[in-house]
Protein backbone atom coordinates (compact mmCIF):
# COMPACT_ATOMS: atom_id res chain seq x y z
CA UNK A 1 0.00 0.00 0.00
CA UNK A 2 1.24 3.49 -0.82
CA UNK A 3 0.34 6.72 0.94
CA UNK A 4 -0.15 10.20 -0.47
CA UNK A 5 -0.77 12.12 2.74
CA UNK A 6 0.84 12.02 6.18
CA UNK A 7 -0.81 13.63 9.21
CA UNK A 8 1.34 14.33 12.25
CA UNK A 9 -0.05 14.89 15.74
CA UNK A 10 2.55 15.56 18.42
CA UNK A 11 3.29 16.28 22.03
CA UNK A 12 4.60 19.77 22.63
CA UNK A 13 8.38 19.81 22.66
CA UNK A 14 8.73 16.52 20.79
CA UNK A 15 9.87 18.38 17.68
CA UNK A 16 7.11 16.75 15.68
CA UNK A 17 6.79 19.92 13.64
CA UNK A 18 10.45 19.67 12.70
CA UNK A 19 9.85 16.09 11.58
CA UNK A 20 7.19 17.43 9.24
CA UNK A 21 9.56 20.04 7.82
CA UNK A 22 12.39 17.59 7.20
CA UNK A 23 10.06 14.94 5.78
CA UNK A 24 8.52 17.50 3.45
CA UNK A 25 11.96 18.29 2.05
CA UNK A 26 12.92 14.61 1.77
CA UNK A 27 9.73 13.68 -0.09
CA UNK A 28 9.37 16.90 -2.05
CA UNK A 29 5.77 17.44 -1.01
CA UNK A 30 4.15 20.48 0.67
CA UNK A 31 3.81 20.89 4.41
CA UNK A 32 0.76 22.53 6.00
CA UNK A 33 1.02 23.61 9.62
CA UNK A 34 0.55 27.10 11.07
CA UNK A 35 -0.28 28.32 7.57
CA UNK A 36 -3.59 26.47 7.85
CA UNK A 37 -4.60 28.98 10.51
CA UNK A 38 -3.69 31.84 8.21
CA UNK A 39 -5.67 30.25 5.38
CA UNK A 40 -8.64 29.87 7.72
CA UNK A 41 -8.31 33.50 8.78
CA UNK A 42 -8.34 34.65 5.17
CA UNK A 43 -11.42 32.56 4.40
CA UNK A 44 -13.23 33.97 7.44
CA UNK A 45 -12.18 37.54 6.78
CA UNK A 46 -10.26 37.65 10.05
CA UNK A 47 -6.80 38.96 10.78
CA UNK A 48 -4.00 36.78 12.13
CA UNK A 49 -4.26 38.71 15.41
CA UNK A 50 -7.95 37.81 15.69
CA UNK A 51 -7.00 34.13 15.66
CA UNK A 52 -4.01 34.37 17.99
CA UNK A 53 -4.41 31.99 20.91
CA UNK A 54 -7.31 30.09 19.35
CA UNK A 55 -5.42 27.45 17.42
CA UNK A 56 -5.56 24.08 19.21
CA UNK A 57 -6.96 25.68 22.35
CA UNK A 58 -10.66 25.29 21.69
CA UNK A 59 -11.68 25.31 25.32
CA UNK A 60 -9.94 28.54 26.21
CA UNK A 61 -12.53 30.22 28.41
CA UNK A 62 -11.38 33.70 27.51
CA UNK A 63 -12.27 33.17 23.86
CA UNK A 64 -14.94 30.49 23.72
CA UNK A 65 -17.79 32.96 24.24
CA UNK A 66 -16.95 35.15 21.27
CA UNK A 67 -18.86 34.70 18.05
CA UNK A 68 -17.83 34.97 14.44
CA UNK A 69 -18.15 38.54 13.13
CA UNK A 70 -20.75 39.24 10.47
CA UNK A 71 -18.06 39.50 7.81
CA UNK A 72 -17.37 35.74 7.80
CA UNK A 73 -17.59 34.18 4.34
CA UNK A 74 -19.13 30.97 5.65
CA UNK A 75 -22.77 31.69 6.28
CA UNK A 76 -23.22 28.26 7.86
CA UNK A 77 -20.77 29.21 10.59
CA UNK A 78 -22.54 32.40 11.62
CA UNK A 79 -23.30 32.38 15.33
CA UNK A 80 -20.69 29.74 16.13
CA UNK A 81 -17.97 30.47 18.64
CA UNK A 82 -14.78 31.69 17.02
CA UNK A 83 -13.09 28.43 18.01
CA UNK A 84 -15.76 26.31 16.31
CA UNK A 85 -15.84 28.43 13.18
CA UNK A 86 -12.05 28.36 12.91
CA UNK A 87 -12.08 24.58 13.27
CA UNK A 88 -14.84 24.24 10.67
CA UNK A 89 -12.93 26.41 8.22
CA UNK A 90 -9.67 24.52 8.79
CA UNK A 91 -11.53 21.24 8.30
CA UNK A 92 -12.82 22.40 4.91
CA UNK A 93 -9.34 23.54 3.93
CA UNK A 94 -7.79 20.20 4.96
CA UNK A 95 -10.36 18.31 2.89
CA UNK A 96 -9.57 20.45 -0.15
CA UNK A 97 -5.79 20.11 0.28
CA UNK A 98 -6.11 16.33 0.58
CA UNK A 99 -7.81 16.23 -2.82
CA UNK A 100 -5.16 18.44 -4.44
CA UNK A 101 -2.33 15.95 -3.99
CA UNK A 102 0.38 14.55 -1.72
CA UNK A 103 1.16 16.58 1.40
CA UNK A 104 2.00 16.53 5.09
CA UNK A 105 -0.39 18.09 7.59
CA UNK A 106 0.71 18.82 11.15
CA UNK A 107 -1.92 19.04 13.89
CA UNK A 108 -5.41 20.47 13.32
CA UNK A 109 -7.09 17.08 13.94
CA UNK A 110 -6.14 16.19 10.37
CA UNK A 111 -6.03 12.47 11.17
CA UNK A 112 -9.69 12.65 12.23
CA UNK A 113 -10.76 14.94 9.40
CA UNK A 114 -9.31 12.52 6.84
CA UNK A 115 -10.41 9.34 8.63
CA UNK A 116 -11.48 6.65 6.22
CA UNK A 117 -9.18 7.95 3.47
CA UNK A 118 -7.00 4.95 2.46
CA UNK A 119 -4.26 7.26 1.18
CA UNK A 120 -3.56 8.76 4.62
CA UNK A 121 -0.90 7.65 7.11
CA UNK A 122 -1.64 9.01 10.60
CA UNK A 123 1.26 9.45 13.01
CA UNK A 124 1.59 10.59 16.62
CA UNK A 125 5.03 11.74 17.76
CA UNK A 126 6.06 11.95 21.40
CA UNK A 127 9.03 11.71 23.71
CA UNK A 128 9.77 11.32 27.39
CA UNK A 129 9.17 14.38 29.58
CA UNK A 130 12.90 14.49 30.27
CA UNK A 131 13.73 14.72 26.58
CA UNK A 132 10.97 17.24 25.89
CA UNK A 133 12.15 19.50 28.70
CA UNK A 134 15.63 19.39 27.20
CA UNK A 135 14.33 20.22 23.71
CA UNK A 136 12.10 23.07 24.91
CA UNK A 137 14.88 24.59 26.99
CA UNK A 138 17.12 24.55 23.91
CA UNK A 139 14.52 25.68 21.38
CA UNK A 140 12.93 28.45 23.44
CA UNK A 141 15.85 29.47 25.68
CA UNK A 142 13.86 28.70 28.85
CA UNK A 143 14.75 27.53 32.32
CA UNK A 144 13.76 24.01 33.33
CA UNK A 145 10.84 25.31 35.39
CA UNK A 146 9.61 27.47 32.51
CA UNK A 147 9.96 24.58 30.06
CA UNK A 148 7.89 22.24 32.25
CA UNK A 149 5.14 24.84 32.60
CA UNK A 150 5.09 25.49 28.86
CA UNK A 151 4.92 21.78 28.03
CA UNK A 152 2.08 21.11 30.45
CA UNK A 153 0.08 24.10 29.22
CA UNK A 154 0.57 23.32 25.52
CA UNK A 155 -0.19 19.62 25.93
CA UNK A 156 -3.37 20.43 27.83
CA UNK A 157 -4.49 22.77 25.06
CA UNK A 158 -3.79 20.22 22.33
CA UNK A 159 -5.46 17.43 24.28
CA UNK A 160 -8.58 19.51 24.93
CA UNK A 161 -8.76 20.66 21.32
CA UNK A 162 -8.35 17.17 19.87
CA UNK A 163 -10.73 15.43 22.24
CA UNK A 164 -13.34 18.19 21.97
CA UNK A 165 -13.55 18.01 18.19
CA UNK A 166 -12.94 14.28 17.64
CA UNK A 167 -14.40 12.60 20.73
CA UNK A 168 -11.28 10.43 20.65
CA UNK A 169 -8.39 10.18 23.08
CA UNK A 170 -5.40 12.33 22.18
CA UNK A 171 -2.25 10.24 21.77
CA UNK A 172 -4.06 6.92 22.08
CA UNK A 173 -2.43 4.28 19.89
CA UNK A 174 -5.87 3.23 18.61
CA UNK A 175 -6.36 6.69 17.09
CA UNK A 176 -3.27 6.52 14.85
CA UNK A 177 -1.53 4.12 12.49
CA UNK A 178 1.76 4.78 14.27
CA UNK A 179 3.04 6.29 17.49
CA UNK A 180 6.74 7.12 17.55
CA UNK A 181 9.09 7.95 20.42
CA UNK A 182 11.42 10.43 18.78
CA UNK A 183 13.42 10.76 21.99
CA UNK A 184 14.65 7.18 21.55
CA UNK A 185 14.61 6.95 17.76
CA UNK A 186 16.19 10.33 17.06
CA UNK A 187 15.22 12.82 14.38
CA UNK A 188 17.10 11.20 11.50
CA UNK A 189 15.71 7.70 12.06
CA UNK A 190 12.17 9.00 12.66
CA UNK A 191 12.19 10.83 9.34
CA UNK A 192 13.80 7.87 7.59
CA UNK A 193 11.18 5.41 8.86
CA UNK A 194 8.30 7.64 7.76
CA UNK A 195 9.89 8.23 4.37
CA UNK A 196 10.36 4.47 3.84
CA UNK A 197 6.75 3.71 4.75
CA UNK A 198 5.47 6.57 2.59
CA UNK A 199 7.38 5.41 -0.47
CA UNK A 200 6.66 1.70 -0.05
CA UNK A 201 4.38 0.17 -2.68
Amino acid sequence: MSYKIITIARQFGSRGGEVGIKLSKELGIPLYDRNLVEMAAEKMGLSHIDLAGIDESALNVAISGFHVPYRTTYSASYGMTLNDSTHLTQTKIIEVLAKKGPCIIVGRCADFVLRGNPDVLTVFIGASMEKRIKYVMEDYQLTQKEAVAKIKSADKGRKNYYEHYTQKKWGDVSSFHMTMNIGDLGMKQTVSILKTIYEAE
